[in-house]
């Protein structure tokens, strides 16, 4: 047998993109004054000035958040640092996760022009909640998708998730004639919601970077102009490389809790050393380890 490699006549394109937001939108200027509020804080005055200043320096504008103020009320134990609240947190978004990737697929699915039972893979991401059925199996209801779609579900992978499913519909969309696949990932970080505390410095850069929602695409190769399929990017290459001595970048580990996550400051200089070791930011993705406890 031939040990070349069998290849689509042309590379894994993405032929459709959805995205969506919940509805509950903060602005970064006023969200030290939510946060800080409803997880009764108002007393740690420079945390409070700390906090202030790392949002001003994240550039990030506005961001939208599933859980709302009433949430919080209704479960107190979210907004006291280290007090167990693992079962509402999970509660919480073992329903919304497929509900919000609902969203973003059928976007996604509109833009694409194709029946939905066209679709022969299914590719879901999140980091946000871990169950069994899982997000994948509610979406494929929440769909109506055909029930013998090829389903992959994949969980924790942080940062880093967007690059794994597209390096994963790639090989799914090359080696398999005539598949398209539904690529989901989605976010819901209530798990991740933490109150202020002096002792724990990454609660803060985190609470400033972390934002819910959900993006959906469509991958396959080949697209067939007789039925209307336009390619929108072409997926030319994936590869990923776990950077040396990397895996104090990004730690999470699951807890009572809910996720208690670290955030080294060496991400930055872990993250450039490598792509200039790879002689720029076009030949590489670069990947650093979330490792999860428990």
């Amino acid at each position: 047998m031939s040990a070349s490699k069998i290849e689509a006549k042309s590379p894994a394109a993405i032929l459709a993109i959805g995205t969506t937001n919940p509805a509950n939108c903060h602005y970064q200027q006023d969200y030290p004054d939510f946060l800080f509020r409803v997880t009764n804080s108002d007393h740690m005055t420079e945390l409070k000035d700390k906090f202030k200043r790392i949002c001003e320096k994240s550039n990030v504008k506005k961001r939208y958040l599933h859980i709302t103020e009433e949430i919080l009320k209704a479960n107190p134990n979210i907004c006291r640092y280290k007090a167990p609240s693992l079962d509402p947190r999970q509660d919480m978004m073992i329903p919304e996760v497929p509900k919000l990737g609902k969203e973003a697929a059928l976007k996604a699915i509109e833009e694409w022009g194709q029946p939905i039972s066209n679709i022969t893979h299914l590719i879901f991401c999140t980091s946000s909640c871990v169950d069994m059925p899982g997000a994948d199996f509610q979406l494929v209801n929440l769909l109506g998708l055909d029930p013998s779609v090829n389903r992959f579900m994949i969980y924790l992978q942080g940062c880093f998730a967007g690059g794994t499913a597209l390096r994963l519909a790639k090989d799914v969309a090359e080696n398999n004639p005539g598949a398209r696949v539904l690529v989901v990932c989605c976010e819901i970080t209530a798990m991740y919601f933490q109150a202020p505390t002096e002792s724990h410095v990454d609660v803060l850069v985190g609470q400033a970077l972390f934002a819910d929602g959900a993006s959906a695409l469509i991958v396959g190769a080949n697209p067939d102009p007789k039925i209307n399929e336009h390619q929108v990017y072409e997926i030319m290459s994936t590869r990923e490389t776990i950077v040396p001595y990397s895996e104090h970048g990004v730690v999470v580990h699951v807890r009572e809790m809910g996720c208690e996550y670290y955030l080294s400051p060496d991400v930055p200089e872990l993250v450039g050393a490598d792509v200039d070791a790879q002689n720029g930011p076009a030949n590489i993705e670069s990947n650093l380890v979330m490792r999860c406890d428990g």
